[in-house]
């Protein structure tokens, strides 16, 4: 593993817990520090499979295969290891917690991830909450709404956005994170991003989108298909565009040509 990469995949093969129901078949992956990814692929090809297997989700059983985060076995680790050690994922449909606001959640998950174990400062923590919100350009009483109780798909994205301004991730994969936006909120939540991703030029993103749209907002580094739980294809954005072109239609593992993948 390269010094410069922070996660690599070699042969990730993945089924569905306790079902014989092969999803990934054989990924292999690697990311640079300070890299944007983008996967696309078709509906059922694997991709949001492979975000709940990095993330350690329990209703996945990996098989076959290695991933390697910074440089130390990804898949010894629990779930909460995995966001401890900086792994955040952006769901694609973020669940509501009524009767929690925002403020106390983002309180306990930052609490969660503090080295020493030293309790926060609640008004540290306040204004650490408020300067990040500014520098995303939203509304200080956001943080005291309910998480995701009746939020709009594009609040709801913002909120993730939020969290990972507030733990400030290694890696953050995104789950198709434009899934449900119009533009308006698409280009918010974009804008979101490259602004940490400014901030923080060593933070990684995995970005995981059917569509161009959101690679015409946020900029990746490289764009990987994925066909039949596999990448068949790797290379510069003008990967994306020549899917938006022509679709998936003859993508296979056949005619698959891995460029530096």
């Amino acid at each position: 593993m390269s010094d410069a990469s922070i996660l690599k995949i070699e042969g990730l093969e993945a089924k569905v817990a306790d079902e014989d129901l092969p999803i990934l078949t054989g990924v292999d992956l690697e990311i640079g520090k300070g890299e944007i990814h983008a996967i696309m692929g078709p509906n059922g090809s694997g991709k949001s499979t492979l975000a709940k297997v990095l993330a350690g989700h329990p209703g996945y059983e990996v098989t076959s295969g290695s991933v390697l985060f910074q440089g130390s076995n990804l898949l010894e680790l629990e779930a909460d290891e995995r966001s401890q050690a900086g792994i955040f994922l952006a769901f694609q449909y973020p669940v509501e917690i009524p009767g929690v606001s925002i403020a106390n959640f983002l309180r306990t998950a930052v609490q969660a991830h503090q080295a020493d174990g030293e309790e926060l400062d609640i008004f540290e923590f306040s204004d650490i909450l408020t300067e990040r919100m500014e520098l995303l350009e939203m509304d200080v009483t956001f943080a005291e709404r309910h998480v995701n109780d009746g939020f709009s798909g594009g609040e709801k994205k913002r909120n993730e956005i939020l969290q990972m301004a507030m733990l400030k991730p290694k890696l953050a994969v995104m789950d198709e994170t434009d899934s449900g936006l119009d533009i308006d909120a698409l280009k918010v939540v974009a804008s979101g991003v490259n602004t940490l991703t400014e901030e923080d030029p060593e933070m990684s993103i995995l970005l995981i989108t059917h569509y161009q749209r959101l690679l015409d907002h946020i900029e990746p580094d490289r764009v990987h298909v994925m066909v039949d739980g596999r990448i068949v294809r790797s290379g510069g954005p003008e990967v994306a565009h020549q899917l938006e072109a022509e679709g998936y239609r003859g993508w296979s593992e056949a005619d698959s040509i891995a460029d530096g993948v």
